[in-house]
């Protein structure tokens, strides 16, 4: 149960990353899309550990997912695209370091412990 919600968790605020990282630049996507992206980055990386990949693949694997449908939802140009997907990765990893350190929530990708 406990993986189930930390699963749901994960979704959240991964899709909460790409909502505000999208907002920053004019470009809001609805936040079902950010949803959207969570869950496919969040399940894919679950998906990935589930089959026993080294952690590094568990890691690398989820991104191209998350920028794809990123620049789908988008339709903006590739620049503003780069910019938004790297600002939402700083907001996932500003909110990936607290959750590790206070929650002792480990990952926003299941496998990918910070501590």
């Amino acid at each position: 149960m406990k993986y189930l919600l930390d699963f749901i968790l994960a979704i959240i605020l991964t899709g909460l990353s790409y909502y505000i990282g999208s907002l920053l630049f004019r470009h809001g996507m609805p936040i079902w899309q950010a949803m959207v992206i969570g869950f496919s980055v969040v399940a894919l990386g679950a998906l990935t550990e589930a089959l026993g990949a080294p952690i590094w693949l568990i890691v690398l694997v989820p991104f191209p997912v998350g920028m794809l449908l990123l620049y789908l939802f988008l339709q903006v140009p590739v620049p503003n695209w780069i910019i938004t997907y790297a600002t939402t990765l700083a907001f996932y990893t500003l909110l990936h370091i607290p959750m590790s350190y206070f929650f002792q929530f480990h990952s926003l990708i299941p496998a990918w412990k910070l501590s």
